[in-house]
């Protein structure tokens, strides 16, 4: 299976080609360029593996949480690119694309947002939690009263040292790739497709920072 991964909401603009057995080709810009870099990208890769559009079995793309602009700009591409070429299309969590493979529970996944606010997934035997603010306010309605052992993986600078200051012991942990459309490209081998590329629906997890109001009619 041949997959093309994209992913703007972690760290920069990113994109993996994954046609199975070896490593995935991949490309990482760094920045929030996704709309002056992002097609070129995805053009040099493709071109690198001999490929075209048509050749692929499948696209991915993470729908955040993480940089609002960039989760719209890569599922706008990926959606385009995948209704031009009729391929299916798998959307990725960025929860799901940091957390490592088999992380021990309880796991808790930081996702980096505005200065002073994150998105946090906790995931226990309870099954998963999110949440999406100050940092204070994520880690209080996330984390249980009683202090104990936690895994942390993603954007972990804002959180770490305030996650022990309340008296939890934390183990922090690898990301599941160094890339995130790596890790999206491999993770959407076992992910079903959704219904039409239409359907697929980003998660922007908090708002943005400022807002239109609406006009009165």
């Amino acid at each position: 299976m041949k997959i093309l991964a994209l992913d703007a909401a972690l760290g920069g603009f990113s994109a993996a080609l994954d046609v199975g057995g070896a490593s995935p080709t991949a490309v990482r810009t760094g920045r929030q360029d996704a709309l002056e870099h992002g097609l070129a990208c995805i053009e040099v890769i493709l071109d690198a593996a001999g490929l075209r559009l048509r050749d692929l079995d499948r696209l991915a793309v993470g729908i955040g949480p993480g940089s609002f602009t960039g989760v719209r700009i890569a599922v706008a591409y990926a959606k385009s690119l995948a209704y031009a070429g009729g391929i299916p299309l798998v959307g990725v969590s960025s929860y799901d694309a940091l957390e490592p493979e088999e992380a021990a529970l309880p796991v808790l996944t930081i996702v980096r947002g505005r200065r002073g606010v994150i998105c946090a997934r906790l995931r226990d035997r309870a099954g998963a939690t999110t949440a999406c603010g100050p940092v204070a306010e994520v880690l209080e309605r996330l984390l249980p009263p009683e202090p104990g052992s936690v895994h942390i993986a993603g954007n972990t600078e804002d959180v770490r040292s305030e996650i022990a200051e309340r008296g939890w012991i934390v183990r922090a942990l690898l990301p599941r790739a160094d890339v995130p459309a790596v890790a999206i490209a491999q993770l959407a081998r076992t992910r079903v497709p959704s219904p039409s590329p239409h359907a697929l629906a980003p998660d922007y997890g908090e708002a943005p920072a400022v807002t239109q109001p609406k006009m009165r009619t």
